[in-house]
């Protein structure tokens, strides 16, 4: 999903995941986006912008304002905080509206500062930097793009549950399901939302460990009421079924509560001849 983002809005998101690794945080938060950014694309602070930003005066504010807790693993997979989603979310919009087929770092400053009740919005409001000049000063392109909006939100809360499932913990992996969602195993058994709750460790192991990998092979329904994904799961074993190691998981998504959850799991062993 993230194919429009330069090599450098890219490394933002990649010194963000290092950020938050160093602090102990279980989730990318929008201080490491912040923080990312500082480190990757200096200049938008330099005062072209808007006031000038200095990075190691952001540095300390942000760690007088959180928890340090024991690092953790850059071999571990982080997923995104609810806040740094509704950050990208408005980057797409940002570069939607001006017409450009690129997500860019300037894209997620001002995703960041509107979401204003985040950590990093505030820091950065606080000294003056606002959306609106940093807006008037972007390139514009003829004729905005048609983005779909409507499902990034989706996009973004599949891979952050995908990607979170070798670090969160199972109360963690459990908000990603809906009230009534429904899970069926590589063995055909269905699981309710209650039995999800209870078993969901034993129900993700397969896809828990280290050297298993995924690919969003496609996405067959993308609107605003629907969301479904196919994912392809490597090195994904049970004791059971040693020679299923590859599993096609189907995914069903639906908005809820201004946020998107995962309704229906199907999981099929791939067996290979």
């Amino acid at each position: 999903m993230f194919e429009r983002f330069t090599e450098k809005a890219r490394r933002v998101i990649f010194f963000a995941r290092f950020e938050a690794s160093q602090y102990g945080s279980q989730y990318i938060e929008t201080e490491h986006l912040l923080l990312g950014l500082l480190r990757e694309e200096p200049s938008l602070f330099s005062g072209r912008l808007g006031p000038t930003i200095d990075a190691d005066n952001i540095r300390k504010e942000i760690e007088g304002r959180i928890t340090p807790r024991e690092r953790i693993s850059t071999s571990v997979e982080v997923p995104l905080a609810k806040e740094c989603k509704q950050v990208l979310n408005f980057a797409f919009e940002e570069s939607n509206t001006v017409g450009h087929r690129y997500i860019g770092p300037e894209h997620v400053l001002l995703g960041i500062l509107r979401v204003e009740s985040s950590l990093a919005a505030r820091l950065l409001l606080e000294r003056g930097l606002k959306a609106g000049p940093i807006r008037e000063r972007l390139p514009n392109q003829p004729g905005p793009i048609h983005w779909n909006k409507a499902t990034t939100g989706a996009s973004l809360t599949l891979e952050s549950f995908l990607s979170g499932l070798n670090s969160l913990t199972s109360e963690g992996l459990n908000s990603y399901f809906s009230q009534n969602a429904e899970f069926i195993d590589a063995n055909g058994k269905r699981w309710n939302r209650q039995e999800i709750w209870k078993g969901i460790e034993t129900l993700l192991a397969p896809y828990a460990k280290r050297n298993a990998t995924y690919v969003i092979e496609a996405t067959p329904a993308e609107t605003s009421e629907l969301f479904v994904a196919n994912v392809l799961w490597k090195n994904a074993l049970l004791a059971s079924e040693q020679r299923a190691w590859m599993h096609r998981m189907s995914i069903v998504l639906l908005p809820q509560a201004n946020d998107w959850q995962i309704l229906f799991v199907q999981v099929t062993p791939v067996r290979l001849s």
